[in-house]
């Protein structure tokens, strides 16, 4: 068995994920296997030279069911102890996989960890906000407010990813968010502080820019976390806390709209998790 399983969905993005495929067939680290999850597309992604290297597996979804769904999918055909994700429109640095499987072997301890990123919006580097800059140990804080982990920079044992609960299936967006949560609420994230990873932005098929109300799935996730997480009391509150105060945003929002109906519904989370 591989010592690690890298697994890229892709849903129309023949050509990105073509480049997407280079850039872990570049990798100076050799033991691993690449799956791809061609999630329902139209374009002949399957027609790709790349898909028949040695070492990479394809498996095509039949009906687009979302990228959680294919990711799942390509974690259940791996094999790897350790298991990396790479979205079709990212990039690797040939050595991301090489320093981060070194990382690990002289932390042990930690079961997740990340690296920092280049930000590519529009064809161009930009600077993400600081709110965005990558950290280690405890992240569960600052994870409740916005997702502080970025799937294709992960490294995570498979152990890990099987015993938190995997992607949510029944999320269109934000899977990642929810997962980071489950994950992040019992362990410590590790960081290789070195740009490994490039990660690009600005498609019109993107799905953080396709999916209004980001928050009305950051919400569901906090409410299935307060209600089946075993988390300490500090975190409960800290939780609680967002859980409201996202919840009243979107209550707002739905308002201004004149939509009362949504908006109600909203509401009565707000008044059911205040103190």
């Amino acid at each position: 068995m591989p010592f690690l399983s890298v697994v890229i969905p892709v849903f129309n993005r023949r050509e990105l994920l073509r480049r997407a495929i280079q850039s872990v067939l570049k990798q100076t680290f050799k033991d691993y296997e690449l799956i791809v999850v061609d999630d329902g597309s139209t374009d002949g992604v399957e027609g790709l030279d790349e898909l028949r290297e040695p070492g990479v597996k394809f498996l095509r979804l039949e009906e687009n069911g979302g990228v959680s769904r294919a990711r799942n999918r390509g974690v259940e055909l791996s094999g790897g102890e350790w298991i990396c994700f790479l979205d079709s429109d990212d990039l690797w640095m040939p050595r991301k996989l090489e320093k981060q499987a070194r990382w690990t072997k002289s932390n042990p301890d930690f079961r997740i960890l990340q690296s920092k990123e280049i930000w590519i919006r529009n064809g161009k580097r930009v600077n993400p906000p600081s709110t965005h800059e990558k950290s280690a140990g405890d992240l569960f804080e600052a994870s409740l407010d916005r997702c502080m982990i970025t799937p294709s920079s992960v490294m995570m044992q498979r152990s890990l990813f099987e015993e938190c609960g995997r992607f949510d299936e029944s999320l269109p967006a934000c899977e990642d968010y929810d997962l980071w949560l489950r994950i992040s609420c019992r362990y410590p994230v590790g960081l290789v502080n070195e740009y490994l990873l490039y990660r690009y932005g600005g498609h019109p098929d993107q799905l953080s820019s396709s999916v209004m109300g980001l928050d009305r799935f950051r919400i569901k996730s906090l409410l299935r976390l307060l209600t089946h997480e075993e988390l300490s009391e500090k975190q409960r509150e800290l939780a609680r806390k967002t859980l409201v105060k996202k919840a009243q945003i979107v209550a707002n929002g739905y308002l201004k709209r004149g939509n009362l109906e949504i908006y109600e519904r909203f509401q009565s989370v707000v008044k059911a998790w205040s103190e």
